[in-house]
């Protein structure tokens, strides 16, 4: 596998005022893939501008022809497995099979309680996630006339049908978010690729060594998971979503600075890093120029012996 270079474009502008520009413009650049959040809103842009991840994706897919389109990630939080799937199913064939679903447990923000709920224990948060995730995966695969039954936990689904179901067959890839050995274990199970964003302990006072280290241990969990279930470890994606790792400042400060970055967890064994794309006075402001200089020159620039050792 070699290394992929892919951005996250939060639906924080509107459609007619700069958002499908920017869509456009990382198909140019040459971005693998374009994801955005799918939240009902996010930390500082809580009482800024937001738009629905999904719309989003579907406009965004009418704009772009090589790029996959993805959500990092959806969650249990205010999604319902029967709903979704009919919107994600829709989603795949406007864009003739380019949509990944990227799948996480959810936060315990604002759109945790954002429907009137109490909040989940880490325990039920594990278990809707390991749920949502077997019903999403049963709704998605069957497209029969006889429909999909279930009868969970936390989710029910009767006589549901999907048809005519996805474009990609038998369903559409599931990028399955994870850090600790259950979540793992999901990925390696479901999953198409596994996303991580590191070990969220050192996010404040961890170190970089100290970051490759957690990162190393959650891909040797993933390969112990995936040989335990009878899979081939090489067979599953594996994905970095930056921003959130103790040196998370840094590869964006350059081009030199990200390439070095790039080449150390490509050494890792992950297949695809994903940066987010900058905005001025937020979280993620950065130089566009740079930016832009790390889309188009980066993956040329790594040294093709650390390239060769990506699975």
């Amino acid at each position: 596998m070699s290394l992929r270079l892919s951005t996250v474009i939060l639906p924080h502008r509107r459609w007619h005022e700069g958002g499908k520009i920017l869509w456009e413009r990382a198909e140019e650049l040459g971005f693998n893939a374009g994801y955005t959040y799918d939240h009902l809103s996010w930390r500082s842009f809580r009482n800024r501008s937001w738009f629905g991840a999904l719309p989003t994706l579907t406009a965004a897919s009418t704009v772009t022809q090589r790029m996959r389109l993805g959500t990092l990630v959806t969650t249990p939080n205010f999604r319902h497995p029967v709903s979704l799937a009919k919107e994600l199913i829709s989603l795949d064939d406007v864009s003739q099979g380019r949509f990944t679903l990227g799948v996480g447990s959810g936060g315990t923000g604002f759109d945790a309680t954002a429907l009137g709920q109490e909040p989940w224990s880490p325990r039920e948060r594990a278990d809707r996630y390991a749920e949502f995730v077997l019903l999403l995966d049963l709704l998605l695969r069957q497209d029969t006339a006889t429909g999909t039954s279930y009868d969970g936990s936390f989710y029910s689904a009767s006589e549901v049908r999907n048809i005519p179901g996805c474009v990609q067959r038998p369903r559409l890839p599931f990028a399955v978010a994870a850090a600790g050995p259950r979540g793992i274990e999901l990925a390696a199970r479901y999953g198409q690729a596994w996303v991580t964003t590191g070990d969220m302990k050192l996010y404040e006072n961890g170190t970089p060594e100290q970051s490759i280290q957690a990162l190393r241990k959650q891909i040797e969990t993933l390969s112990a998971s995936c040989k335990n279930l009878g899979r081939n470890p090489d067979g599953i994606e594996r994905i970095l979503l930056t921003g959130f790792t103790p040196d998370r400042s840094i590869p964006l400060q350059s081009l030199d600075a990200f390439v070095d970055f790039a080449g150390r967890h490509a050494q890792l064994g992950f297949t695809e890093i994903v940066i987010h794309w900058p905005i001025p006075d937020s979280y993620f402001a950065a130089d566009e120029r740079v930016f832009e200089r790390i889309a188009t020159e980066s993956l040329a620039q790594l040294d093709c012996d650390l390239r060769s050792v990506v699975p």
